[in-house]
């Protein structure tokens, strides 16, 4: 493949690793930290912004959107789990 593909110029950032690519290119980050989709995407925005093109507000903009959809995904998920273990105390009374 090519390295539009593989490693765009977005992407390359800092010290280079053997291959030439970005030692902190997004993806290599977004897989060492197991981040998943949605915090995934908010590294991926935030460290092309203003490097593909010259709308660095709408990259940091769709971060922002991934990161608070994940936040309002995981609020849900905590009151989920308050509400079950709520309900496990009132029926062991």
């Amino acid at each position: 493949m090519s390295d539009k593909v593989d490693h765009p110029d977005h992407y390359q950032n800092g010290v280079k690793d053997e291959d030439g690519s970005s030692r902190y290119e997004a993806i290599k980050v977004i897989e060492a930290w197991q981040l998943g989709f949605h915090l995934g995407n908010v590294v991926k925005y935030i460290s092309r912004a203003g490097k593909k093109h010259d709308r660095v507000l709408e990259d940091l903009k769709k971060a922002h959107w991934y990161l608070t959809r994940y936040i309002e995904e995981m609020e849900k998920k905590c009151i989920t789990v308050n509400q079950l273990k709520s309900m496990a105390t009132v029926s062991e009374k």
